[in-house]
């Protein structure tokens, strides 16, 4: 039986949950459209609903240009391909697109169309997509090659030596000839932003202080990881306005697994996001403004690696965060590496290599067990891929999770904004967020999983931070 019009929840239909079950017919247009389409909705009048796009076409209408559901039911998703294209384009050869401008016509789209495709799939706006890519050519560069650094940055696409140098510091940290110089190195430094709080970030990383994987002293953070050159301990410490970052390690790690260690560093320090971006979107809503002016500048800490993020999202399905510590210190105990006295987090290979009945020895639920395992083993064979998630589509990352057993809205959203740094993410579910909510609306009854879209509606693009903000609210509270 199909729906009325427009009474499903809209980011479940924006993250394609309902493609493939109608698709939603504008009889003035003659158009036919998928669920997902990030076009403004007709009016209930003139929208009649069609199981299938057979149905839609046999009634004389045609397929939407926007959403492209002809591209839909033939397997191929048209925003996902369009996104995909141009990521390759741009990182083929980033000096060719100038600007926002320059990606609409490679794409054959206008802007409006761009920016919408930009902030649905990959969060971020086509001017601050456009930087991440140059940057993370340049960081490539950099590493890979020993040519001028100011050569490195004209062929990442800066247009001139100055912007190259503010915008790479902006998203790493460091200058350029501080980011080379992580080839061989055992320390180094990053700046951290004005008014960067820091409070929130260690007691997020000390939650489980028995955790083998990390440890916080004072202003101090411990964090085993895995590398390609073996584990490796990240010790960074916190002073004024600069991260010392001191990499342990019984070897001299090579660049790879420095890219890698510089990375987890920010991730960890939550210097992914664009705070600043959030902050000014909220200030036109006085109750949003209000939540936030309590604690501005918070950040959002990142697992190091994403699939750190979904084992811990699984684990921590339906139980509490002291009980989901405990059953994530047998992970680590079974499968993570040694790094000195502490153990890194199991790599993908580690996890699937046990059996649920190593688990279930260890308090794990069996489904709870297969599902960690199974999504290890899905990483394994290649058809779940979460640390490619952050370069692509939200979208398409949060359809893949969804197909592999034991993996719902909640646990997928968990893993794109806690591990792969989307900055949309509402994690639809939540009991704290559902409860956090309640709290700021003062409702009397704790709102369900749609009310709870409709209330996390006004902070997109930024219902990822949103998120943390909220959760924030109920620890002050407490």
């Amino acid at each position: 039986m199909l729906p009325k019009p427009y009474s499903w929840d809209r980011d479940l239909a924006r993250a394609g949950r309902y493609d493939g079950k109608f698709v939603i017919g504008v009889l003035t247009t003659g158009i036919y459209c998928l669920p997902s389409c990030a076009a403004r909705p007709a009016k209930p009048g003139n929208v009649r609903l069609f199981k299938t796009e057979a149905e839609a076409r046999a009634a004389g209408l045609r397929p939407c240009k926007r959403c492209r559901p002809d591209l839909y039911y033939r397997g191929e998703d048209g925003d996902v391909a369009l996104l995909e294209g141009l990521s390759a384009r741009v990182r083929g050869a980033p000096e060719r697109f100038a600007d926002t401008a320059a990606l609409a016509r490679a794409c054959g789209v206008s802007q409006a169309k761009l920016e919408d495709l930009m902030r649905g799939h990959a969060h971020l706006t086509p001017a601050a997509w456009l930087k991440r890519e140059r940057v993370r050519l340049a960081c490539r560069l950099l590493l890979d090659t020993r040519d001028r650094v100011v050569d490195i940055g004209y062929a990442a696409g800066f247009a001139s030596e100055s912007v190259f140098h503010r915008q790479f510091l902006a998203q790493t940290r460091m200058t350029p000839g501080a980011y080379r110089s992580l080839d061989g190195a055992q320390v180094f430094l990053l700046q951290l932003p004005a008014g960067y709080r820091a409070h929130e970030v260690l007691a997020y990383h000390a939650r489980d202080p028995e955790s083998p994987a990390e440890k916080v002293r004072h202003t101090q953070i411990s964090k085993a990881l895995s590398t390609p050159d073996g584990a490796a301990v990240l010790e960074i410490s916190l002073e004024g306005d600069s991260a010392w970052c001191r990499v342990h390690t019984a070897e001299t790690l090579g660049r790879e697994s420095m890219r890698l260690v510089h990375a987890a560093a920010l991730r960890v320090l939550g210097l992914v996001a664009d705070v600043p971006a959030f902050e000014t979107r909220v200030n036109r809503d006085a109750r949003m403004a209000a939540l936030v002016a309590q604690r501005r500048g918070l950040r959002l800490p990142l697992t190091p690696t994403a699939f750190e993020a979904l084992c811990w999202a699984i684990i921590g399905q339906q139980i509490n965060v002291a009980f989901a510590s405990a059953l994530r210190r047998e992970i680590l105990a079974l499968a993570g590496e040694k790094a000195g006295d502490m153990r890194a987090h199991p790599t993908p290979a580690r996890l699937a290599a046990l059996e649920p009945a190593e688990l279930t020895r260890r308090r794990y639920s069996r489904a709870k067990a297969e599902y960690l395992i199974g999504a290890a083993r899905a990483v394994v064979a290649g058809t779940l891929a979460p640390q490619a998630m952050a370069e692509g589509s939200a979208i398409a990352a949060e359809r893949e999770l969804v197909q592999v057993r034991g993996i719902g809205t909640w646990t997928a959203r968990y893993t794109l904004m806690r591990g792969a740094g989307f900055a949309d993410c509402a994690p639809i579910g939540d009991v704290a967020l559902a409860a956090a909510l309640q709290k700021l609306t003062g409702a009397d009854e704790r709102p369900d999983p749609d009310e709870v879209a409709n209330l996390m509606r006004p902070f997109a693009p930024h219902r990822s931070l949103a998120t943390c903000h909220l959760w924030a609210s109920l620890r002050d509270a407490a």
